[in-house]
């Protein structure tokens, strides 16, 4: 079995990330299925690692992913100079090493010196103090990578939400909100379950904007002027979707079970529900980029930091799923790729049935 080499970035050094990422790869099993490499500092990493004193954390100093070993923790410097740790606070110091451990990573992964990446949380304020020119990771991968968009998308076991507007002021939403973006979004999110989850014919229920999906345009026009023309044209390019579905009925009839992916029209709204039904077993994974990067479902967790209680499953499960997806996209382009188009999906001899409504 091949062994991926696993990116993986620091985050905030006043938050959580280093805990959780140290208590993720204590395990020694890892060890079998890749090669994690550690972009951040052996100054700061040493420093975390007397907090949580792992029963089995050993690594490899390097000044470049150029030399990997294959049999144990490789640790990327990225900086020499000394960083002042104020566990719980993050700053614009801790933006500036977040920030350059995350360019590291990017450049070696587009240079191929690692195939995925795993993102330890940023503070989103201390990374703008330091320049970050992006909301988030999600913004800054997208562009780094030359894509024209990308899909925001939470996963949990079967449970899948992706976002047609990302880190926006709720406000904005509405002016933000067009077909051309929700085909878009969809489109992604179609393809990312044919190639990184492995559906052949993904079904996908949209949601609408407004309380009770609009009620025929008594609550708003978004859903007769934007949601339900681009679920036509989806249709009509051969996706099985479904909706506009009202947010809160979709998601308490239980009825988020019965389909394969699930696109929210903002942030909240998917996020909200995602979070109650799996938090601290979720992971956020960036759908539509030519590379493979995962995150957990958690922030910095300031008001923990420091104190040796963070839960790593999050962050676990975000590493599996990286090196899942490297493995799911490469059978798609070696068996599929000729088989598989996502404007030529045709229902199987079979006669297995769609529910009416897609």
């Amino acid at each position: 079995m091949d062994k991926v080499r696993l990116g993986i970035t620091i985050g905030d050094m006043n938050g959580i990330g280093l805990e959780v990422i140290i208590k993720s790869l204590a395990n020694p099993r890892l060890l079998e299925l890749c090669i994690p490499v550690i972009y951040g500092s052996a100054k700061v990493v040493s420093y975390h690692k007397n907090i949580v004193r792992p029963a089995d954390f050993s690594y490899q100093s390097l000044s470049n992913a150029s030399n990997l070993s294959t049999g144990r923790i490789n640790l990327v410097n990225c900086w020499n100079e000394d960083a002042a740790i104020n566990l719980g606070t993050p700053d614009a110091e801790s933006g500036k090493f977040a920030y350059i451990a995350l360019d590291q990573a990017t450049q070696d992964l587009k240079a191929g010196l690692i195939d995925v990446l795993v993102t330890a949380p940023i503070d989103k304020h201390a990374m703008s103090l330091a320049g970050f020119p992006s909301p988030g990771h999600t913004e800054y991968l997208t562009d780094q990578f030359g894509v024209a968009s990308s899909l925001m998308l939470m996963v949990a076991d079967d449970l899948r939400i992706g976002v047609v507007t990302n880190h926006v002021p709720i406000g904005t939403v509405t002016s933000l909100l067009t077909k051309e973006l929700v085909l878009q979004k969809a489109m992604i999110l179609a393809q990312s379950l044919q190639s990184d989850f492995g559906f052949e014919k993904p079904l996908i229920a949209i949601l609408g904007l407004n309380p009770h999906a609009g009620d025929n345009g008594l609550i708003g026009s978004e859903e007769e002027d934007i949601i339900k023309p681009a679920i036509s044209e989806l249709k009509e390019r051969g996706l099985f979707v479904g909706g506009p579905y009202s947010a809160d009925g979709f998601f308490g009839s239980g009825n988020y079970r019965k389909v394969d992916g699930i696109l929210a029209m903002y942030h909240d709204q998917g996020l909200i529900p995602f979070k109650t039904l799996s938090f601290g077993q979720g992971v956020n994974y960036t759908a539509g980029l030519p590379i493979v990067r995962t995150s957990p479902d958690h922030g910095v967790g300031s008001a923990i930091a420091g104190q040796d209680v963070a839960d790593e499953r999050s962050f676990q499960k975000a590493i599996f799923l990286a090196i899942d997806i490297w493995r799911q996209r490469r059978d798609f382009d070696n068996d599929r790729r000729n088989r598989l188009k996502i404007g030529a999906l045709a229902e199987e001899e079979d006669g297995n049935a769609l529910p009416e409504d897609f």
